[in-house]
């Protein structure tokens, strides 16, 4: 047994001593990023909101980015949380490119940063690493799965106001109750007279004055928030995902599908221009087909996707006996729509659609920190997302290259790696105990009974 001699610690350690302190994931992702000049890029397209000289240096743009690549493969949400994770990991230090002398960035340093740089430079860098996903053959853009998911707001439903006179949620009750002759009226009082009230929680009526772009919506889990809206258009074929968009929560989703396929027709078109000719060779010319759900059926979204040529696979919702006096064109895309999802090829996209798309949710949202936002304003929730989903895109080739998507998957593969080394340890030692005796018996088993409780291994 050692004891503490009372010696002194050293008080210097050099740095090469640090090398074998980093974690494999991120020295990875690292000769990853740097292969690709990604910090240089991001330096490039940041400059014009860097001065040369002025107050204290800058955060670097792409120590900004792998900040935020940070945030998705360790599940933070915050950037409060992604301070003290960076500042709290030697391994992290290493991936942004900080020695021991070097403070790490404070969270306040990276929202300002992410407040000051616009959001199509965010979306330049999606672009850039939806480029290296199709130079490792991971992109398509032929079939595009589209598909919508609600954020719970950065703001509470007690702070919400009137949109015509700002009073607060608990005034108007208390002014609607003395207008009904109750003087005093208690809190029972209150809530009584809301729950016979009838629209109470409308959005045309009621925002939150520090952010106003949340909308009130009834959660999947049945609760009430302030809610946003995240939809993003993915590729069928590899996984990837091309767009992202954010709306308000209680927006429909055939108001917002084109939107989002704007946005994912605009990145795979600046992919092609920029991508490889061996890249170019898998991708497909333009989006020829477009997956969602029945909540995207409408006569509008879908002639207006046959106007553009594109094939819809979207089910049908039962609406009933349906007239079409006056709507020919309606009529006949509805229908050809019907019998595509009769097919096949129709129920088979649907069950991809349902796999890869609903899992970049879970990656990004539930298992990435999102679910609930912690900034406000549709412009900042959207730069937030996209990195969000650069993470994912980058998870995707190192899945491709090295077999594992994020830091955590190796503490799962090493643990199904003992599983099966045990495994065949057990086998091994049964099949030895098996020839020692006849093969017509069972293995020998241990007689538990004729041991004592209490007695101990010999």
């Amino acid at each position: 047994m050692g004891h503490d001699n009372g010696e002194q610690p050293t008080l210097f350690i050099t740095y090469d001593k640090l090398q074998g302190l980093g974690h494999p994931f991120y020295e990875a992702l690292d000769k990853l990023l740097r292969k690709h000049g990604f910090d240089r890029f991001a330096e490039k397209q940041c400059e014009s909101f860097y001065a040369e000289v002025m107050g204290r240096p800058g955060l670097a743009p792409g120590v900004y980015f792998r900040c935020l690549l940070i945030g998705y493969f360790e599940g933070i949400g915050s950037e409060r949380g992604i301070a003290w994770r960076v500042a709290d990991s030697l391994s992290l230090r290493r991936f942004l490119g900080l020695g021991l002398e070097k403070q790490p960035p404070d969270h306040s340093t990276i929202s300002r940063t992410r407040r000051r740089l616009s959001t199509d430079v965010h979306e330049r860098v999606f672009t850039r690493v939806l480029e290296l996903v199709a130079e490792h053959g991971l992109l398509r853009g032929k079939t595009l799965g589209i598909d919508a998911t609600t954020l719970e707001a950065n703001a509470a439903l007690r702070s919400i106001v009137r949109r015509d006179d700002g009073r607060a949620y608990k005034e108007y009750l208390t002014d609607l109750a003395e207008a009904e002759g109750i003087e005093e009226p208690t809190r029972e009082d209150l809530a009584r007279l809301d729950r016979k009230r009838p629209k109470k929680g409308s959005n045309e009526e009621w925002v939150h004055p520090h952010d106003p772009e949340a909308q009130i919506m009834k959660m999947k889990d049945g609760s009430t928030h302030l809610a946003h809206k995240h939809e993003q258009a993915v590729d069928l074929e590899t996984g990837a995902i091309v767009g992202v968009t954010v709306h308000g929560g209680a927006t429909g989703d055939t108001k917002t599908i084109e939107k989002t396929l704007e946005v994912a027709d605009a990145n795979l078109a600046e992919v092609r221009q920029e991508a490889s000719e061996k890249a170019k060779e898998q991708l497909a010319e333009r989006v020829e087909e477009v997956v969602a759900d029945k909540g995207y059926h409408s006569n509008d979204v879908l002639t207006n996707l046959e106007e553009v040529d594109v094939r819809s696979y979207i089910p049908e919702p039962a609406r009933g006996r349906r007239r079409w006096e006056g709507k020919q064109a309606e009529r006949d895309a509805v229908r050809r729509n019907r019998r595509r999802m009769k097919r096949s090829k129709g129920k088979e996209l649907q069950k991809k659609r349902s796999e890869l798309v609903e899992r970049p949710f879970a990656h990004m949202l539930d298992s990435g920190g999102m679910r609930r936002v912690h900034v406000r304003g549709h412009d900042n929730i959207l730069k937030r997302l996209v990195i969000h989903a650069a993470g994912f895109n980058l998870s995707l080739i190192m899945r491709k290259v090295h077999g594992v998507g994020k830091p955590r998957a190796l503490q799962g593969l090493r643990a199904a790696l003992s599983a099966v080394l045990v495994a065949v340890l057990t086998l091994l030692r049964w099949l030895g105990a098996l020839s020692g005796r006849d093969s017509r018996q069972s293995p020998p088993m241990l007689d538990f009974q004729s041991t004592p409780a209490h007695a101990s291994p010999t």
